[in-house]
């Protein structure tokens, strides 16, 4: 699994600030109901609005013009800085691909299931990592095959 990254931490915790407060999703509640289903769906969304428009401010400063450091020491770490931003954009654009297959799998009745076990992945998990696709247990056993093949 990828790790998140810290600013992609932050975009998160924004968007579950700009979720209503008056709901939850409970382990009390029957899985993936419509009302759990609402509350990611919507969760998504505001996750994904909220990439974007850091993704907006990024580019908007891009174009502001060049870097104009007069001191070679200071160009060289501003450039290292936007390179540094714009990887960061890119993660999160692919972040964003992920975020819209989880919205398909909303919409197709599949979101919240292990894609390869068909187990419920967990409302603690989904919370703290809304595209999950597998359960905790599944994605182990996938990086362990993983480091597995890279190794040999």
């Amino acid at each position: 699994m990828a790790a998140a990254t810290h600013d992609d931490i932050d975009i998160l915790a924004k968007a579950k600030r700009a979720l209503s407060a008056d709901y939850t999703p409970s382990e009390d509640e029957e899985y993936m109901s419509e009302k759990q289903l609402n509350y990611f769906r919507v969760l998504l969304l505001e996750w994904k609005k909220s990439i974007v428009a850091a993704s907006e401010n990024t580019l908007q400063s891009l174009q502001d013009g060049p870097i104009r450091e007069p001191d070679l020491n200071d160009r060289a770490s501003s450039e290292t800085d936007w390179g540094i931003e714009l990887r960061t954009r890119d993660r999160q654009r692919k972040l964003i691909s992920k975020i819209d297959a989880a919205m398909r799998r909303i919409d197709q009745g599949e979101y919240g299931w292990c894609e390869v076990t068909g187990d419920p992945i967990g409302l603690n998990r989904l919370t703290a990592r809304p595209i999950a696709t597998m359960t905790v247990e599944a994605q182990q056993a996938h990086e362990r095959r993983e480091k597995i093949s890279r190794d040999d």
